[in-house]
């Protein structure tokens, strides 16, 4: 090598050397802000979770998140699916967290990681691998060897991960700030001293770490330092963290809420999810993020609770199947752009309040000979208030920003984005889908027989580690024809601790039972007939997700564990006896004998079990097959499970989740009202009909031509109204006031294919019922046909020149209000 060709690659060397640190993130904070490269941030977040979406979803919905105006995607790091055996790893396909991470940073987007590696988030266990509960002397969540060494193992896991692919912000990655532990403060009471010493342990542990970036510990007080303790909820304008040094960080701000079977649909209204922003900043926040900014969907048995649904939705900007929410997504796309506006003013200026009126104030951020405001207005009714001799109409529970203390460039309850109603489109005719069934083999549990036996009756998640959620607990009763001479009749009672129990005596069916309104734990009763010798008692128990949330919550018992079991009737003439089969010898079998095999997949020794003579309906422990074309187009794909019960559901051999689809929802469906504190229990939408009815299939589980779906049916339903639909904007409306700017779109390809109303004047109505007022021009709905028609998006300027004269009065505040179809 010559002398030439050596300096030219240490030049190299050094230059590429030199490029690496200059790509090197400085990440610190302070008392006012996270501070990136030397400059305090405003920072605007949203959670997307990579399991509850895929792999092929993940640049579409971070792109979307930028668009919106987000700068940081934050995401847990869910433990259990990918260490689901002891030390055997699955980082693979949806669960490919590098590659998500690396999504994030190609979109020019920081990231925020929630390593915990307990998650909640309604997640099943919290997110704990089930073998966890089944090692002996560990106890979750507080100072014990046996816990700590595995949470530290899995912790330093991922973070020995992010190192190897330079992901960290001082490597140059996009990995801003790092989780440990979460919301333990909410529950920390109830583990005592031990908890205590837990919490100090999490920090020295995470600080050992030595990854560069600041360490955070949500809903936790007493965070040891350096952990920044932070804020979850639906507002956090009153959060002021323990130590006065650290920012104000609200790591969720709960975009709506999360859906249980049973339950209707909770929505949570684009204005008061404004209003709470407005207000954390106004009072000196610096970090916000949104949970969730896009829910998606629990797919396989990953819903926790119990009985939180497979839509994880969670009434989110981008909805369960990517699609924007409007105009909850451009509400606050336009507040981001307004805050963004003022980041130097919040993040150095000096704050000072002006109060207008009772629960009506104005605090001025100034810096530099330049100001700021936010004219907060907490009362429900309207006010027109002046500032600093300009009038302002504030409408109730609202705030408006001005971003020169003088011109409103936003306002909370101001809503001028548009509003999309979402349609479901058949592509499938149900009379097309041809079925084939399995009966599932019971033949062997309904004689009691078992893989293995014990003298009690057990904790059913410690025997099936949530292999399945189901276990078969057997049991041969003998009775002689003395003591059941005078009366064989008798009742089966079982307690348990649910989810559901499906009940067999003697190889006959005798009922089904769940828990309901919350409570999962109750007393399954029937009539059975008692034979002599051996009466057998097969009883199935079914989970619907594990418990994720609250002190101890992983030891939350599941199954039949202790019962008791009894048989309850008169059998010897003497009036009732109760015959208490607790201790007797109990067999038992995991899972079903479809699932063991997996039978949802062609290559399983069932494959050419299918049957196709006939089509039995309402048949309890029945599989179903069917399969279909790939549907055209890229919107995205549902099935409609009408008809259904409870199961399970895969398509190709890739679980879409569990199936509740008869399932009624019984909650209050009263009016909104965006004015006043959101709870979970406001705004809620679909009573009277099935909780979730419609089950997302991504279109990377398809192939381009023939695809299965397979069913397997607990309950009983007939699967011949079974069709899939896709999801796409059909009807899209705005209304913007004189000087500003309409625009509407169809999302994708779609494009604008009507207009069904338009006006600039002072029409009334809301979208789908809407009607002229008392004033209108002519040619307003020539000028919006024009500009939109054949489009997928379009915009148009709010004024006389475009939309011609209206010939409203001065004191009428014109606006432009527009309905298409797409």
């Amino acid at each position: 090598m010559g002398i030439k060709t050596q300096n030219l690659l240490l030049i190299l060397l050094v230059g590429f050397c030199f490029s690496s640190l200059s790509l090197a993130t400085d990440v610190s904070s302070d008392g006012r802000a996270i501070i990136i490269n030397g400059e305090r941030r405003i920072l605007l977040s949203g959670s997307i979770h990579y399991p509850r979406s895929t792999a092929e979803m993940w640049p579409d919905l971070i792109q979307k998140a930028k668009e919106g105006g987000l700068d940081t995607i934050e995401t847990y790091v869910f433990w259990d699916v990918h260490e689901p055996r002891y030390r055997e790893y699955n980082f693979e396909g949806n669960l490919d967290l590098i590659r998500f991470l690396k999504n994030i940073q190609e979109a020019g987007l920081y990231a925020v990681l929630r390593i915990g590696p307990y998650v909640c988030a309604e997640w099943s266990y919290g997110g704990f691998p089930r073998w966890l509960h089944q090692m002996k002397g560990i106890e979750l969540r507080t100072d014990n060897e046996i816990y700590k060494n595995e949470m530290q193992n899995f912790t330093t896991l991922i973070v020995d991960m992010v190192k190897k692919e330079n992901l960290l912000a001082p490597q140059g990655g996009p990995i801003i700030i790092t989780q440990i532990e979460n919301e333990f403060g909410n529950v920390a009471d109830r583990y005592g001293e031990k908890g205590k010493a837990y919490i100090k342990w999490c920090a020295k542990m995470a600080e050992s770490l030595d990854v560069g970036v600041p360490w955070i510990m949500c809903q936790q007080g007493d965070a040891p330092p350096p952990m920044i303790n932070t804020c979850n909820g639906f507002y956090c304008h009153k959060f002021q963290p323990t130590n006065p040094n650290t920012p104000k960080m609200w790591t969720e701000n709960w975009t709506g809420w999360f859906k249980a079977w049973g339950g209707s649909n909770p929505t949570r209204p684009a204005e008061d999810v404004a209003y709470a922003v407005a207000r954390f900043f106004e009072s000196g926040g610096t970090f916000q993020n949104y949970y969730m900014y896009h829910g998606g969907t629990n797919f396989g048995r990953t819903s926790g609770g119990p009985y939180i649904t497979t839509s994880y939705d969670y009434d989110a900007p981008l909805d369960e199947y990517g699609n924007l929410r409007q105009p909850k997504w451009g509400h606050l796309k336009q507040l981001h752009s307004a805050l963004k506006s003022m980041e130097k003013l919040l993040t150095q200026g000096a704050a000072s309040r002006i109060d207008l009126q009772a629960d009506a104030w104005v605090t001025k951020y100034t810096t530099n000979g330049t100001s700021g405001c936010f004219v907060v207005n907490k009362n429900t009714g309207d006010l027109e208030v002046t500032f600093e001799g300009n009038k302002y109409h504030v409408p109730g529970w609202s705030v408006s920003i001005l971003l020169d203390c003088k011109n409103e460039a936003y306002n909370t309850a101001k809503v001028t984005t548009q509003r999309s109603l979402m349609v479901k489109k058949p592509i499938t005719d149900s009379q097309q889908l041809t079925w084939q069934w399995w009966g599932e083999r019971t033949k062997d549990v309904l004689q009691g027989k078992g893989a293995f036996t014990t003298k009690s009756l057990g904790e059913q998640l410690m025997i099936t580690g949530d292999s399945s959620d189901y276990l078969w607990y057997m049991a041969r009763i003998p009775f002689s024809k003395e003591s059941i001479k005078h009366n064989r009749e008798f009742t089966l009672r079982v307690n348990t601790t649910g989810h559901v129990l499906h009940a067999f005596f003697n190889k006959k069916y005798v009922g089904t039972k769940y828990g309901t309104g919350g409570n999962y734990k109750f007393v399954f009763e029937a009539p059975v007939h008692l034979k002599p010798k051996a009466n057998v008692i097969t009883l199935l128990s079914a989970t619907v997700g594990l418990a994720n949330y609250g002190a101890f919550f992983d030891l939350s018992p599941t199954g039949i564990i202790g019962g008791p079991v009894q048989l309850i009737g008169d059998g010897n003439g003497q009036g009732n006896v109760t015959y208490d089969l607790s201790s007797y010898l109990w067999s038992y079998r995991v899972g079903v004998h479809g699932e063991n095999k997996k039978i949802y997949s062609d290559d399983s020794p069932l494959a050419s079990s299918w049957r196709s003579d006939y089509l039995p309906i309402n048949k309890r422990l029945a599989w179903y097959k069917t399969t279909f074309s790939l549907p055209q187009g890229e919107e995205p794909v549902v099935v409609d499970l009408q008809g259904m019960s409870k199961g399970q559901a895969w398509i190709n051999g890739q679980s879409i989740g569990r199936y509740w689809a008869n399932f009624t929802a019984n909650s209050d469906c009263g009016g909104c009202d965006y004015r006043g504190e959101y709870k979970p229990e406001k705004c809620r939408t679909d009573c009277g009909v099935p909780t979730q009815r419609w089950y997302h299939v991504p279109r990377s589980f398809l192939n381009s031509g023939t695809n299965t779906l397979v069913l397997f049916e607990e309950m009983g339903g007939n699967p011949s109204a079974i069709n899939f639909q896709t999801v796409a904007v059909g009807t899209a409306c705005a209304s913007v006031p004189e000087g500003g700017k309409l625009e509407l779109s169809c999302q994708g390809s779609r494009t604008i294919s009507g207009i069904q109303f338009a006006s600039f004047g002072d029409a009334k109505g809301t979208c789908g019922s809407l009607q002229k007022g008392t004033c209108d021009t002519d040619t307003a709905l020539t000028a919006v046909k024009e500009a939109c028609l054949g489009k997928s998006n379009c915009s148009i300027d709010v004024n006389d020149s475009v939309l011609g004269s209206s010939g409203c009065a001065t004191a009428i505040a014109k606006k432009l209000v527009v309905q298409a179809t797409c």
